[in-house]
């Protein structure tokens, strides 16, 4: 028997005569968050021609390849649907955001903004990363808001507020595991219940933070009431 035939020994010559190669150009780049390398890389959007090769020269086009995402560290392709995912960077900020907003609606519709309220949003806003958060900070953004819009302290969540929060928490939810959401709502609950039992308009507040982070109803009704008691 000829070395390289019998026994798929034909295919293994044929390739090593015929076969296809891709020619790759860079059309951008940038950075993302690599799911081999586990964090943010730099990487190079990609696009390829693809021609058949005989004995290892270029001789026929087979049509465009791609688009890929190639990380520049580990340099495995990816689908271009890779970059949906935020980098760690982009995440942190986004959920500072989420965290701080949630608390300044809270705080807004809560009717009093007493001291006890503004240390526990103060507290939920620094631990999500924005450190020199301060209670007096978020009380003077509570009255430059209240005054820039006209609304009254302990007004259920309107039109606009709604849409800040969405603003804030739809980008960030289908990043979340289901815990993750339920502790942003737990934040913004324990908020509320830092001066006293919920208000209807804190209850319509958190309602729309459940709905803008996919927590159904019933869920959002378990978890205030799970709030209320003491861990």
């Amino acid at each position: 028997m000829l070395p390289g035939w019998g026994r798929n020994g034909r295919s293994v010559q044929v390739s090593r005569v015929l076969g296809t190669r891709t020619a790759w150009s860079t059309v951008g780049d940038g950075e993302f968050f690599c799911p081999g390398c586990g964090g943010d890389r730099n990487y190079q959007r990609l696009t390829g021609r693809r021609r058949f090769i005989l004995l290892g020269v270029p001789v026929l086009p087979r049509g465009e390849t791609g688009p890929v995402v190639q990380c520049a560290a580990c340099h495995r392709h990816y689908g271009a649907d890779v970059l949906d995912h935020p980098t760690t960077t982009r995440f942190s900020a986004m959920l500072r955001d989420a965290v701080h907003t949630v608390a300044l609606a809270v705080l807004a519709t809560g009717g009093t903004c007493a001291r006890t309220a503004l240390e526990a949003a103060a507290s939920a806003v620094r631990s999500a990363g924005l450190q020199d958060c301060t209670e007096d900070q978020l009380g003077a953004l509570v009255e430059a808001l209240a005054a820039d819009t006209g609304r009254l302290f302990g007004e259920p969540c309107g039109a606009s507020l709604a849409i800040e929060l969405h603003e804030a928490l739809d980008p960030l939810a289908p990043h979340l595991a289901p815990a993750g959401r339920e502790a942003i709502l737990l934040q913004g609950a324990r908020i509320a219940l830092a001066d006293g039992p919920y208000t209807p308009a804190e209850r319509d507040v958190l309602a729309t933070v459940g709905a803008a982070l996919t927590i159904c109803s019933d869920d959002v009704t378990r978890l205030l009431a799970a709030a209320r008691t003491p861990s």
